[in-house]
């Protein structure tokens, strides 16, 4: 749930708004978040949303191209009691 403050001048047209249409005037807030939040996240790519993420990881940089003999490696040593 989210309480959201708006001044009163707000307010006025929002409940003229409300009463005009036959609808809530939770529905008509949240009609226009959703067509807002639609409209600002159909701006963003996948590279954009995640940029601030890329490069974080540590780690040697051929760990993927050879995963499968460092894992083997790492049973090995494991298991060779």
């Amino acid at each position: 749930m989210l309480n959201v403050r708006i001044d009163k001048e707000l307010e006025e047209k929002l409940e003229f708004e409300s009463k005009k249409q036959g609808l809530s005037k939770s529905k008509i807030v949240k009609d226009a978040l959703a067509m807002y939040l639609e409209k600002h996240a159909s701006t963003l790519n996948s590279y954009e949303l995640g940029k601030d993420l890329f490069g974080v990881a540590e780690g040697e940089a051929i760990f993927s191209s050879n995963f499968k003999e460092k894992l083997k490696q790492k049973l090995n040593a494991k298991h060779s009691h």
